[in-house]
Parts: C-alpha cells; structure tokens; sequence
C-alpha cells in the first residue's frame, strides 16, 4: 500500500498538487468514512491556512478573523461586504492576499458616473487588416479576474450595481447578444464606507442577500497601531511567498462540497434562520418586537457551507454546531432587518442573533 504521510520537506501546496487527480475523483467519500486522499487534503488545506496567515502578517497587523471569512468566502465560492472606515487597509490586505494565493486582482472604485459596461467591457469596431472589414471586437472589464475590489459599492447608481451583482451570481457578463464566463477561481470583496453617506445609494435588501457575508473591519488595538506605524513609515519590503493557486484553490472548493454533515447540524443552522422571522407564531417575541424581516433560505445554504469550509481549514472533516454558531453573525447581521421600534431602542442585528445563539439549542 502507498504510504500517504506527508513527505519530509513537502509543502502544503506540494501535497495538494501531487492530489490534484484524487481530490477531483474521490466523491464517493461518506461521512463515517472519507476518502484517503480527501483527508490528506484537509489536512494539507490547515497547514496551507497556517502559511497563508503567517506570509499575511508580514504585511497586515491583526486583523486574522478578518482574513479567515474571506478565506471561507473563497474556498465556499461565495462573496463577502466588507464595512470600515477608511484608512483600515482594506485594499492592501485584498492585494497581499491575493498575492499569497497566486490570482489576479482588479480594483474598481465606485463613482456616480461609473456604467455598466464600464465594470463588464464593451464591444469596439476595429478593422481587420487582412480582408480590410469592419469588426466588433470586445474588450473586457475589470470584471475579468480572479479576485475583485469593489470599492465604495454604495456610490454607483444602481444599475451598475446590478450589473455586478449579476456578475457575482452568473459568473459570467453579457455583451452584444454574447456571454462571456468570468475567469475562475472569481471572488468579488465590496466595501462600503460607514461614514459620509450624501450622495449614495445604498444596495436593497434583496442585493444584500448575495453575499455571504457581512465582515465589519474596526479600528486596530493600541499595539496594533503602533507596530503599524512603525512598518508602514519606515523602509521595511515584505516578501511574500505563494502558497496555492486558482487550480488549488477550485478543487477546493469541490472538496468543501464533499464535506459530510449531520442532519443535526443542517437542523441547528435551519433553526437559527427559520427563528428570525417575525411570522412564525412560535418564534421568541423579541423577534416579532423588533424584527420586520427575518432571513431567506439563502442563508441557510451560505451557513452550511461556512460551516464545512471553517471546519476543513481547521483540519476537520465534520461540521460542528459550533462552526456554524461562529460564522452565523457574519451571515445573518445583514439579513436580519430591524423596525423602528428596535432603532428607538439601540437594537441592532447583531445584538438579536446574538440572543438567538444563547436561546437556540444545538441538540
């Protein structure tokens, strides 16, 4: 029989490259008894996490749990909304990090002026030299590729704002009668500014809806702020070094898919969604006080697989309770909306699903 231990020397992304044709195949795997290789995987994906923070610190001070949802948002091939007041590095940490992961990266910033095609590409008339005839030719977007800020998303118009967010579902953009896929792996980080909000146009609820988190970026610590300073004003050049890239990194995100759960957990994050909804009788009343829409069923899924995703890069094979009860703020602050009765009382969405958590039993 091969030996499947690690080699002496061999890196996470080493390992995972020698399993490229084993992860693909082995779906066959069952939750009391997974494959060989889609355990060594998931082992190698923790060491490859363990790297990846490691290589960020070198240029991000803190900020860890931050760069973990993103790297749930990826692996779970969903889209995060990133909320912080400027001057947080958000973009240097979404350039570092796809620097580390080997995949191109595009920023877009938002104005009222921006269009569609502006973001999607468009179609232009050039001349074919060899039969002298007019042809379109299409020029892509900053859409094209793997990893996409979109900053300040909340001051464009809402056209365009649609024209990503049917980007971010379709994985693909229209133009001209023709459909153009995005490049894979494709993982859109919008941000807005909580601040200065004259002149924007905030996303619907129903937009909200498709992204699978809401990641809110807060000042950094004391210490944190001084070891910032310290780097960032002084001549000190990070090297970083690539620890997967976009074929890695979409097997994956098949193996996420693959992760067994127990219908006990797939019943503990179905509760947690089905309680924010003020229409079930049966609810808690500070739900139906200060709640006037609760979360869709998009919610559960994104949970289900936050939940399998956190568990593999912490080298587990099986979904807890608790991996969902630790990522369900994230999903569900911006899909809890909140009444008036609850602003006047200085509820927010957070402070619900966190008495949810403490009411809603895991058995």
């Amino acid at each position: 029989m091969a030996d499947k231990k690690q080699k002496m020397g061999e890196t996470p992304q080493d390992a995972i490259e020698e399993n490229k044709s084993s992860v693909v195949t082995s779906g066959a795997s069952t939750a009391a008894e997974p494959a060989i290789d889609d355990t060594r995987s998931v082992k190698m994906l923790k060491e490859a996490r363990e790297t990846i923070l490691a290589e960020l610190r070198k240029v991000i001070v803190g900020q860890e749990e931050v760069v973990e949802l993103m790297l749930i948002a990826i692996f779970s091939r969903g889209h995060s909304l990133l909320m912080g007041v400027p001057g947080l590095a958000k973009t240097l940490m979404v350039v570092s990090l796809s620097k580390v992961l080997n995949l191109s990266f595009k920023r877009i910033q938002f104005t009222p002026d921006l269009m569609p095609a502006d973001i999607t590409g468009t179609d232009i008339i050039e001349e074919d030299r060899a039969t002298g005839k007019r042809v379109f030719s299409f020029i892509k977007g900053p859409l094209f590729a793997n990893i996409v800020l979109a900053d300040e998303i909340n001051r464009t118009p809402p056209k365009t704002q649609a024209a990503l967010l049917e980007a971010m579902q379709e994985h693909s953009v229209t133009a001209g009668g023709k459909t153009y896929h995005l490049d894979e792996p494709f993982f859109v980080l919008a941000t807005q500014n909580p601040i200065e909000q004259e002149g924007t146009y905030n996303l619907p609820e129903a937009q909200l809806d498709r992204f699978m988190f809401l990641i809110v970026l807060d000042y950094p610590k004391f210490d944190e702020e001084v070891d910032i300073a310290s780097r960032t004003t002084s001549s000190y050049v990070p090297d970083l070094k690539q620890v997967l890239n976009g074929q890695q990194i979409m097997e994956l995100q098949s193996l996420v898919r693959r992760v067994p759960i127990s219908r006990n957990v797939v019943k503990y994050a179905v509760r947690l969604v089905y309680a924010t909804r003020p229409t079930v009788p049966s609810n808690p009343d500070f739900i139906k006080k200060w709640v006037s829409w609760g979360a869709g069923p998009r919610a559960s899924q994104n949970l289900l697989l936050a939940g399998k995703t956190r568990a593999i890069l912490h080298g587990r094979y099986n979904v807890s309770c608790e991996d969902i009860a630790a990522i369900a703020p994230h999903v569900l602050r911006h899909r809890v909306l909140t009444n008036f009765q609850a602003q006047a009382e200085g509820i927010n969405s957070v402070k619900i699903i966190e008495m949810l958590l403490k009411q809603i039993p895991t058995e």
